[in-house]
Parts: C-alpha cells; structure tokens; sequence
C-alpha cells in the first residue's frame, strides 16, 4: 500500500513541477517572446533545476508545443462552426468578428509577442500553424462564405490581429465600432 501511495504522490509532484515549468514558459513567451526565452529562463522561473526541466521537455519544441497545448485549452480560440447557422451574412460577419476580437483583446499581450516571433522564428512559427491555421482557416471558410471575391481581401484584413490592434489598441476604437467598420468595409468591397 504504501508503494502505491509513494508512486502516486510522485506522479503528482512530477504533475506539478510540468505545469509550474510550463506556466513559467508562457509567462516568459509573453513578456519577450518565444525567440528570446531561453531554458535557463524557464528553469530559474520555474523554481527548478536544468536538468530538471530537460528531463519534462527534452528540446524547445517539445516545450512550445506544450505551452501552445496549454493555451488552447485554457482559452481556446472562438470556433465558427456556430457562426454557420447565421443565414444574414452582415450578422454573421457580426458576430464572428465580435468573437474573434474579444478572443484577440484576452490574449494580446501574448498574441503580439508570438505573432512578433513567427515573422523570424521558425520554430514559433511552425507550431503557430499547427496549433492555430486550423480555426484560421475555419474562420475564413465560415465567414467567407457567399463573399465576393473582391470581398475577400477585406475579410482577411478583418482577420488579422494587427487590424484589430490597429483599430483598437492603437486606435482606440471601441470593440464593438472596430467590428461595424469591418462589416462595413467587407460590404463596401461588394459593391460597384
């Protein structure tokens, strides 16, 4: 009995040094940035010893993909599969944009830092794509969808962090007139 309690509080003492190192990491990523964290900088963060974060994250990769694991999950970006149901494409564009940009106001810190990195780090931007290309493209398809053509360049400016940054952050734009302006942008495109 007293073995499986030992392995028990091991496995959770081990639980536990993964999500400090981890927690530590994102904290670091969003301050300076994947590109200028280093190990030494999570270990010393973290509370623990090199080796020990190497023997929970052997490579940065296995690190990042961890770190972008653990945002997903604690604030996942909107899905659009809802959004298809909206017969009225202004509503939908609406509520899509609505969504996506209160998404993008929760996570600035860390969306500016990381997208920062992806232009000049490959490894950031690798697991950029494989983490979130997928609801990108998703939003696109859903909110693209009965879009002119010339109407699509619109959409995916609206998309972009950078414009809602612009808009809002720099702009100061409230979020709810960043998301009419876009509507109405993509509209406008549409005719003529």
């Amino acid at each position: 009995m007293a073995r499986t309690y030992t392995l028990k509080r091991r496995a959770e003492q081990q639980a536990d040094t993964r999500r400090r190192i981890v927690d530590a990491a994102v904290e670091l990523h969003t301050r300076v940035g994947p590109a200028a964290t280093t190990f030494s900088m999570v270990a010393e963060k973290a509370g623990v010893q090199r080796h020990t974060l190497y023997a929970h994250f052997p490579d940065e990769r296995s690190l990042l993909m961890a770190c972008s694991g653990q945002h997903l999950e604690r604030e996942p970006p909107p899905d659009a599969a809802p959004w298809r149901g909206i017969e009225d494409r202004r509503e939908r564009l609406r509520t899509g944009l609505a969504a996506i940009y209160a998404w993008f106001e929760r996570n600035a810190e860390l969306l500016t830092s990381v997208l920062r990195d992806v232009e000049v780090y490959p490894l950031a931007r690798e697991i950029s794509e494989l983490r979130y290309a997928p609801y990108i493209a998703a939003w696109h398809e859903v909110l693209g969808a009965k879009l002119a053509a010339r109407q699509r360049p619109m959409l995916a400016l609206a998309l972009s962090f950078h414009t809602w940054r612009t808009l809002v952050h720099d702009g100061g734009l409230k979020q709810g007139a960043a998301v009419k302006a876009m509507v109405q942008a993509i509209e406008g495109a549409g005719e003529s």
